[in-house]
């Protein structure tokens, strides 16, 4: 009874620590570790011990005879990667040692975000004694895009939220939600008051299209529209056109997939998740019948994984269609290949909510005069560089889908951080190993760009980390000068496990996880009602 990986983990690797086997690759150290889809389960060589599920934070791993209909193309999809990646050496593998002897003295850091790659930063820290972390958000909330940038029909992934409560209540973290580092304190501040600042800020706005017609009303960018049904306090209670029949996404990957499925679930289905009240209100009202996915670039090259698109060809009550010449498909076969030919066989059944996968076709201009009222498109056609990179390029043609809804789907962007370098064509800070000084440093997406997964920012924090213990040990870290002075209204994780009880228990009431507090009036309110017993 081999077990399986059943999805896109959050690749944190508790499950390969805890594997007395070592059959669950890529590990620590392994080509792919850390940038891989997800991690696999040697059929040969599982025990059926059950270890890995324990240690799991997101329950990812089951056993082959528990898997579901949608959760059995897993079981080939971990064979397959040791047909093409064979591990023969089973060797224990080399795990870095998680604690190294440091000088004497407590060691302050202040980290800037409490998103995974905040938490994860501060997790490494603090398994050193002396060590205290504070870390900052800017939202009264945290856990970043887990909270409010997984899709909400994904609970299961928000199980790394279980993970993220174990860091945050170690004696050494202190939290200071609700204050925004560049006006409510300042870079500055922060390094007069501890050895250290790690900056791990993330990516908070989307790449743009640069084409006629991107700013009209119905043009919306995938970082509003998912930050508006997630319920971050920012966009909460936008309003967006869902009275068209078609709605266009340019883009295809992972959040391309989350806003089609989202805009074509059953509403019933998402009033069982912790979707936003006023985005699940709008859902129940759309016209949305149609979601087109707009690719530049081939199937082959198409940025989703292979677990999110098998989340699609489980789709019940949803068609998913391929368009595309036959060719397009045949011509490199992987796995995800072959499931989008899986795809493109399907019938349609008539009456149906419809998801497009619309390949070698670029966006040339929206139409419209006050609103979007179309998107004239283009057929694409692939050309390698002498570099070997594959571009799109248009044809000349051109075609027009009517649509009030176009959605931009093409990537994050980190916006500058006041006080540090900045490079604009990369969007992230200058760093060498996570240090861009001795004293500051850098993890997440502000340093590496907006790539991989949950899991990869534990290995992105660990190197910045180590960055950060070497300066430490090496006396190039200078002692704090002040105090570090509270902001007036910070929160700190007393005031979160209030706000969090209090959407739990809303959530109980309804049949759902929790109903999230959206706006700063009820997030403070619910913020006081701390009890006597928990640690600020």
């Amino acid at each position: 009874m081999p077990y399986v990986v059943t999805r896109s983990c959050c690749a944190d690797a508790s499950c390969v620590l805890a594997c007395p086997v070592n059959c669950i690759h890529p590990a620590p150290g392994e080509p792919g570790f850390a940038t891989a889809e997800m991690l696999y389960v040697d059929p040969r060589t599982c025990v059926d011990c059950g270890a890995c599920t324990t240690a799991c934070p997101v329950d990812a791993l089951k056993p082959h005879t528990a898997l579901g209909e949608a959760e059995l193309p897993f079981v080939e999809l971990n064979a397959s990667y040791y047909r093409d990646n064979p591990h023969d050496d089973r060797a224990p593998m080399y795990v870095v040692p998680r604690q190294r002897p440091l000088p004497p003295g407590e060691l302050t850091v202040a980290v800037v975000g409490a998103g995974p790659a905040g938490l994860f930063a501060a997790d490494e820290l603090l398994r050193h004694p002396g060590v205290r972390v504070t870390v900052y958000d800017r939202l009264p909330t945290p856990y970043g895009l887990v909270r409010a940038g997984v899709a909400p029909d994904h609970q299961d992934t928000k199980r790394v939220t279980e993970l993220f409560r174990a860091i945050e209540s170690q004696p050494g973290l202190t939290y200071r939600l609700g204050v925004e580092v560049g006006t409510d304190v300042h870079h500055a501040d922060l390094l007069r008051a501890h050895h250290a600042v790690i900056h791990a800020v993330g990516a908070a706005t989307d790449k743009r299209l640069g084409i006629e017609g991107e700013d009209l009303p119905g043009s919306v960018s995938a970082t509003d529209f998912v930050a508006w049904y997630n319920g971050h306090p920012d966009r909460a209670h936008d309003d967006h056109p869902l009275d068209t029949e078609r709605a266009v996404v340019v883009g295809n990957g992972n959040v391309a997939l989350d806003v089609a499925r989202i805009l074509t679930a059953d509403p019933e289905a998402l009033a069982r998740t912790d979707i936003s009240d006023r985005a699940l209100a709008a859902l129940r009202g759309s016209k949305i019948r149609e979601v087109v996915l707009l690719g530049r670039r081939g199937p082959a090259q198409a940025a989703f994984t292979v677990p999110e698109l098998l989340a699609l060809l489980a789709l019940k009550d949803v068609d998913v269609t391929v368009e595309g010449r036959p060719d397009d498909l045949a011509s490199d076969a992987t796995d995800k290949t072959r499931l989008l030919s899986r795809l493109a066989e399907r019938t349609p059944v008539e009456g149906r909510r419809r998801i497009v996968l619309r390949f070698l076709t670029a966006p040339v201009r929206l139409i419209g005069q006050d609103a979007v009222r179309a998107v004239e498109i283009s057929p694409t056609t692939l050309r390698t560089d002498e570099d070997g990179t594959v571009r799109a390029v248009p044809t000349g043609e051109t075609q027009t889908l009517e649509t009030g809804l176009v959605l931009r789907c093409v990537g994050y962007r980190a916006r500058p951080v006041p006080g540090l370098p900045f490079d604009d064509d990369s969007a992230t800070v200058p760093h060498e190993n996570g240090r861009v000084e001795p004293g500051v440093y850098v993890a997440g997406w502000i340093k590496r760009g907006p790539t991989g997964f949950i899991g990869t920012n534990k290995t992105c924090a660990q190197e910045t980390v180590a960055s950060l213990l070497d300066d430490f040990a090496a006396g190039r870290l200078t002692p704090p000068v002040s105090d570090a002075a509270v902001p007036a209204g910070a929160l700190g994780l007393a005031a979160w496990r209030a706000i969090d009880r209090a959407e739990r228990a809303a959530g109980r009431a309804q049949g759902r996880p929790r109903v999230k507090l959206t706006d700063p009036r009820s997030l403070r309110h619910a913020a006081a009602q701390t009890v006597p017993a928990a640690r600020g």
